[in-house]
């Protein structure tokens, strides 16, 4: 519903919703595909780093593979984190409004590294994903997920201020 005041357009609350919503789910699928990527690559660099021989066609199919089954276990995952962390960055960035991409940037990565930690906790193996093993594997993955967060900060920064 759009209505016209003093010539100018406003979205009605539910478009802003949608769009939001929108949005935000342009941003987990960046993050998740991300994470994906990096944790492929990285295990894929640690077997070439003890003397397997992997071709290229092999990294892409494997990359792909685990874009399909992988990516969205990490994406849940990585929707956790992010149902903790970006409600709080949202709320400070009403007292911090010129923080307000910063705030959710960050929050979206440490929603990601605090969901990681916590399966980590409950996982029977040591980590439940080796490339967040030591922190350069963990960061990778996090970058991901700050760039993500910065993404719907940024695209959403219209209908907040509506």
């Amino acid at each position: 519903m759009v209505s016209m005041r003093s010539g100018a357009r406003h979205d009605a609350p539910s478009v802003r919703w949608t769009r939001r919503l929108g949005v935000l789910l342009c941003a987990w699928v960046l993050a998740a595909a991300w994470g994906s990527v990096v944790q492929t690559q990285w295990n894929l660099r640690a077997l070439v780093d003890v003397g397997v021989e992997i071709p290229a066609s092999d990294w892409l199919r494997v990359t792909a593979q685990d874009l399909i089954g992988f990516a969205p276990v990490y994406g849940v995952i990585l929707a956790v984190g992010w149902l903790f962390a970006l409600p709080v960055a949202s709320a400070l960035a009403r007292w911090w409004p010129a923080g307000r991409s910063a705030l959710l940037a960050a929050a979206a990565g440490v929603g990601m590294v605090a969901a990681v930690r916590t399966v980590d906790a409950v996982a029977p193996m040591p980590v439940f994903i080796d490339a967040t093993r030591h922190l350069p594997g963990l960061l990778a993955m996090a970058a991901g997920a700050v760039l993500a967060g910065l993404l719907y900060a940024r695209l959403t920064a219209r209908l907040t201020s509506r």
